[in-house]
């Protein structure tokens, strides 16, 4: 058989996942008309902007995970919204918040190893409005999109 593993994985990441309703009805003991006009309720009113798989990282090549603080120059930082939704696009960066404090943003970033991530943290210093980082290297993680691992 075919092997689209890479494929799929990369569409349940855009959010190519959708809620099992009749497993949901049967949970909260309701009945599956009530669950999907709520669901759909929900998403047009943007409270659910996609669904998505939760996974084992390593499984899929990914599970070298580390956090990222940026401090931006003074000029960037006076418009770190752009810079943010820059960083933003970058597939293998996983989320992208601004922070108030001593550093500027944060990130999550998921790579295949190391020398994966050192490819990419190059690539953002190599960038004029970053000042500085600090990485951290996440050991093991324990919950994730609200599913205990």
């Amino acid at each position: 058989m075919k092997n689209i593993k890479p494929k799929l994985i990369a569409l349940f990441k855009e959010g190519y996942c959708t809620p099992q309703i009749a497993r949901i009805a049967r949970e909260i003991n309701e009945p599956s008309a009530t669950i999907h006009y709520n669901i759909k309720k929900m998403e047009k009113e943007d409270a659910i902007r996609t669904y998505k798989a939760v996974f084992d990282y390593k499984k899929i090549g990914e599970g070298f995970c580390v956090y990222i603080l940026l401090k931006l120059t003074a000029e960037a930082g006076a418009n770190p919204d752009m810079i943010a939704n820059e960083l933003a696009r970058n597939k293998a960066i996983e989320s992208v918040d601004l922070l108030a404090g001593e550093m500027d943003v944060i990130m999550k970033v998921r790579a295949k190893d190391q020398d994966e991530f050192y490819e990419l943290l190059r690539s953002l210093l190599a960038r004029k409005e970053i000042e500085r980082s600090t990485s951290m290297i996440s050991l093991r993680q324990v919950k994730s999109e609200f599913v205990l691992l």
